[in-house]
């Protein structure tokens, strides 16, 4: 199990709205991979992930909530942590996306800083 790194919630804001939407591409890319390292689990790479939501035109990316939210779950039971399974929240912040306005940077927020705290709760 890795740690994966601890990233700025306003500089992942910023960076998604001064690139106009592409960051969150690269955050995707990033938090597969630590996700998938931590958990010691290769479901799928990281680069199959994100161009299955520019395929899908951003139907996988619900999928993407989900299953990384479970991760997410699953790194924090491992390292004996209190376990946030926010992935429903997750997927249903990102099934609204028509009707709420900067979803997937309000999803990146609540996953990040559910990661910031486990990568800083026990290094590996």
């Amino acid at each position: 199990m890795t740690n994966g790194r601890v990233r700025s919630i306003p500089v992942l804001v910023l960076l998604s709205i001064v690139t106009c939407g592409l960051y969150p591409l690269v955050w995707y890319y990033e938090v597969s991979g630590e996700l998938q390292d931590a958990t010691g689990r290769i479901d799928t790479s990281p680069g199959l992930e994100v161009l299955l939501m520019i395929l899908t035109c951003g139907l996988y990316t619900i999928y993407w909530w989900y299953k990384y939210g479970r991760l997410a779950a699953e790194a924090e039971a491992l390292r004996g942590l209190p376990v946030r399974d926010n992935a429903v929240v997750l997927c249903v912040i990102s099934a609204l996306a028509p009707y709420i306005l900067w979803n997937d940077i309000i999803g990146m927020c609540i996953l990040q800083s559910d990661l910031n705290a486990m990568w800083e709760a026990r290094p590996f």
